[in-house]
């Protein structure tokens, strides 16, 4: 046993409880097993460690046997708390508030240690709390894109891991269906369970004890959504994933399981084979490729990025746009000026008002990718954008390549072209000067604001996550 270790003042504890139960002072005890008082003192107060015949001696002395004293529970509720009490306060924690130490005494009672207990408790949990501000969670948010974009999108390694699993399955072509999610589900000792009372906070609840993942009810039948979902709760238990000790590891997690999800749901090896035959036909689009998998026209998109440039030598951008113009998630390893904040942040950026990204919202036909040529200060670039809707607002999902790459792509021979000079602010944000001058001290708008860039975000073991909604639930579906 080490000085000072829980084991050290565990032991000290039970011999103070074997001692007081026969009714022998310190000295008593002392003068049946020949040590001073002092000496046994320090002892039952965790600050020396007695030697195995001492040991022996004092179990004789109190009559019980050594392996109860060496036992490594608390012999009450009281030596309990008084234990916990004692961790707490050696611990980095309290020492960095600058604190005195509370000694419990016989006159403490053991409501007043419980609170006290109850208490440290507390502070530990919100210390070890993933707490992300706006401007962490911009930051952390930054660091994943450059941490991507050095990657090319790409990670090998859950590649393979998704292709074994979906072969494992007995998929073999076209889109993987809900049988064959069951199927990969069913190997890793999990039933699929679909319910309609989730907490609002989840996407999906993993039942370790029982087996099972919970998922929404189908609101389509054959779409995309679930299948999702029910493989990122899978990548969870394939990934090794532990409570995020922080919000750069919660981004992480998030973007390992949605990127395993979308390598199941778009196989490497067989995306790779469509995509390769398109590009040699010279007919690659977004659209196409959503389709053949039955996926949504984002993830087909997002799964482009992916294998654009490792496996088919191309760089590429990709924008998610708001309807007002806000740019909700980007990437790009093809110099696309990005709109960016002093920190190089881009989430809540404007795009540039000449982009195809914002001017497909003004198309009329919006059942088919919209193309556009857009020359920028770094060159020209080819976009294709797809246009969609929420129940909350509108948006537009783009991907693009440079000019000299657009030869590969369906809608490479359209006529529509636009100059952008982003980020000069002449280009699309700011005034002319002869219209400034006209309206100036004669007009004042009221800012409409994002509420998510303001808002700090949830904090917790999951960030977001209501736990206890969780835990009522699974205790409500534990007897099913």
């Amino acid at each position: 046993m080490k000085l000072g270790s829980p084991d050290l003042a565990t032991l000290g504890h039970r011999i103070r409880h074997y001692r007081t139960e026969l009714g022998l002072t310190l000295d008593q005890l002392g003068d049946r097993i020949g040590l001073a008082g002092s000496q046994l003192s320090l002892i039952e107060n965790g600050k020396r460690e007695p030697k195995l015949s001492t040991l022996d001696g004092i179990a004789a002395a109190l009559d019980v046997d050594l392996a109860d004293l060496l036992s490594r529970e608390a012999p009450s509720r009281r030596a309990e708390l008084e234990l916990e009490l004692g961790r707490a306060q050696s611990s980095p924690l309290y020492a960095a508030l600058g604190l005195p130490h509370i000694k419990p005494t016989r006159g403490m009672g053991d409501e007043s240690l419980e609170a006290i207990v109850g208490l440290h408790h507390e502070l530990q949990r919100r210390a070890s709390e993933a707490i992300a501000t706006p401007e962490e969670a911009r930051r952390a948010n930054t660091e994943l894109r450059e941490r991507m974009r050095a990657r090319d999108n790409y990670l090998p390694e859950i590649e393979r891991l998704a292709e074994e699993q979906v072969r494992a399955s007995g998929h073999r072509q076209g889109a993987l269906t809900h049988r064959e999610v069951s199927v990969m589900a069913e190997r890793l000792g999990f039933q699929l369970i679909y319910v309609s009372d989730l907490p609002d906070s989840t996407r999906s609840i993993t039942d370790l004890a029982n087996g099972r993942i919970y998922l929404p009810p189908a609101s389509i039948p054959g779409g995309h959504g679930l299948r999702s979902m029910a493989l990122q709760a899978m990548a969870h238990r394939l990934l090794g994933h532990e409570p995020p000790a922080s919000y750069d590891e919660f981004l992480w997690q998030r973007l390992e399981i949605n990127y395993f999800a979308a390598a199941c749901l778009m196989p490497q090896e067989a995306s790779v084979a469509f995509l390769q035959d398109a590009k040699k036909d010279k007919r690659l689009a977004i659209e196409d490729f959503r389709d053949a998998f039955g996926v949504t026209h984002e993830a087909a998109a997002l799964r482009f990025t992916n294998l654009a440039t490792s496996q088919l030598d191309m760089t590429v951008h990709f924008l998610r746009v708001n309807g007002d113009g806000a740019l909700l998630k980007g990437y790009e390893n093809d110099d696309l000026p990005l709109p960016k904040d002093v920190t190089g942040s881009i989430e809540g950026q404007w795009v540039c008002k000449k982009w195809s990204a914002r001017t497909s919202f003004e198309q009329t036909n919006r059942t088919t990718e919209n193309y556009q040529y857009t020359d920028t200060p770094v060159g020209t670039f080819w976009c294709a954008t797809q246009t969609g809707r929420t129940d909350a607002a509108e948006f537009s999902i783009t991907v693009g390549v440079p000019f000299n790459q657009a030869k590969w792509f369906r809608g490479r021979e359209t006529t529509l072209r636009a100059v952008s000079h982003c980020p000069d602010e002449s280009c699309c944000r700011r005034a002319p000067d002869g219209l400034a001058e006209r309206w100036s001290g004669q007009a004042w708008p009221s800012a409409r604001l994002h509420a998510h860039v303001l808002s700090p975000l949830p904090s917790g073991t999951f960030p977001g996550v209501d736990d206890a909604e969780v835990y009522e639930f699974l205790e409500a579906h534990a007897g099913e």
